[in-house]
């Protein structure tokens, strides 16, 4: 009793995870009744304990359980047959306890009840207070308490009530960085007479490590980017404000000279991040009177390009990726769009998506969504594309999924 750090009076089951050792804990304690009804009354409505299990077997049994409101501990009501050698141990059972921090409170909230007490709470030469009462069949049950069960008591509920609170304090806090990045995303679109386009994010978790953006680069010219951070949760969606912050500091440069912009873009991202962080990253420049795009493909996945006739080409890498190197260069190449043409970004929580049976979406599946709905307007093509993934891959999203839709008028 005196040991510290006592588990004696935990309130909850305990489920370790590290399977050094096959689980194992107490299933219940065989109370023998003549009556599981009544028995079953009486625990329930006059004790307020709660219905574990109530279903017959297969032997012609009924299996019934009931357990007190805390801990792990169930009481089996089991009616034996007359001709069993245990129905003379009805009404025999000495060897029930139940502790409780209040004995008098429980003993006066039962004998109220009706729960019929063979003594007050009385103080035994052993310490504590304890009383004893009986169910209908005659067994017999002891209610005991001790100050160091009063004292564990409170402890836990101050640690619960702690680890509630450090849990509401991290739900609110995520919650502002989730509102937080959002606002890192684009919040204006530009305006293009011979582009519309639609992008999204969803986060697998509260914050992720996708971004994208529509930057205005001026004289009716537009950037549009796309980027995936190596990693997920909070590490990688700190990496992508940083991202963000270099890419917009650095954009005035964007429309004349989109290889130095993109190493300088490189070069601030590698000196604030960690080594071994990088991000995957597509940029290109749209002009809205030639239709003509100049882009950089930096380690990520090939956009996708849709001719009108439904024909497709991939954009693929010009260079690595941003922030592991501090020398690195990038080429950049061109694409004419012609009116009818789509232009789709997308990162891999889209293409790694996962069914129940561990198949990939992958993007072939992805290339025949687009093609189905090739002519719908960005907004509904995106919804479209979405709902073929959410159902591929019905199971809690595994990585963060952007997908962007340009459509050349």
């Amino acid at each position: 009793m005196e040991s510290s750090g006592s588990q004696l009076w935990s309130v909850g089951p305990a489920l370790r995870l590290d399977r050094q050792e096959p689980y194992l804990r107490l299933q219940h304690v065989t109370l023998f009744v003549r009556d599981q009804d009544r028995s079953l009354r009486f625990f329930v409505d006059r004790m307020g304990f709660s219905l574990v299990a109530d279903y017959p077997l297969s032997n012609g049994y009924r299996w019934v359980a009931v357990a007190p409101p805390d801990g792990t501990a169930i009481v089996a009501l089991v009616k034996p047959k007359c001709d069993d050698a245990e129905y003379r141990l009805v009404g025999q059972a000495r060897q029930i306890v139940f502790i409780t921090e209040d004995v008098p409170a429980k003993y006066q909230f039962w004998l109220e009840r009706g729960v019929k007490f063979l003594h007050p709470p009385k103080m035994p030469p052993w310490g504590g207070i304890f009383t004893s009462f009986e169910d209908p069949d005659g067994n017999s049950f002891a209610l005991v308490g001790f100050d160091r069960i009063t004292q564990e008591l409170e402890q836990q509920r101050r640690r619960a009530s702690e680890k509630l609170e450090s849990e509401r304090r991290a739900a609110r806090e995520l919650e502002i960085a989730r509102q937080v990045q959002a606002r890192l995303l684009p919040q204006k679109m530009p305006h293009l007479s011979t582009l519309e386009y639609q992008g999204v994010c969803i986060p697998a978790r509260h914050v992720g490590g996708d971004y994208y953006d529509f930057l205005d680069l001026g004289r009716e010219c537009f950037g549009l980017v796309i980027a995936d951070i190596a990693g997920k949760g909070i590490a990688a969606a700190l990496l992508m404000a940083n991202l963000q912050a270099n890419l917009r500091s650095q954009c005035a440069i964007a429309s004349d000279q989109p290889q130095k912009f993109l190493r300088s873009v490189n070069q601030l991202f590698y000196a604030n991040t960690a080594d071994g962080d990088y991000a995957t990253f597509f940029f290109t420049k749209y002009d809205d009177k030639t239709r003509r795009l100049r882009y950089a493909n930096c380690g990520h996945l090939s956009p996708l390009l849709f001719h009108r006739d439904k024909k497709m080409e991939r954009l693929h890498p010009t260079s690595t990726v941003l922030g592991l190197f501090e020398e690195w260069n990038c080429s950049i190449e061109e694409k004419q769009l012609s009116p009818g043409d789509t232009l789709v970004l997308f990162t891999d929580g889209i293409t790694e998506s996962v069914s129940d049976a561990g198949e990939e979406f992958g993007e072939q599946r992805l290339c025949e969504s687009l093609r189905l709905h090739l002519g719908l307007a960005p907004q509904p093509l995106l919804a479209s594309v979405l709902d073929e993934v959410r159902r591929f891959s019905p199971n809690e999203q595994q990585d963060d999924i952007t997908l962007i839709v340009a459509n050349c008028r």
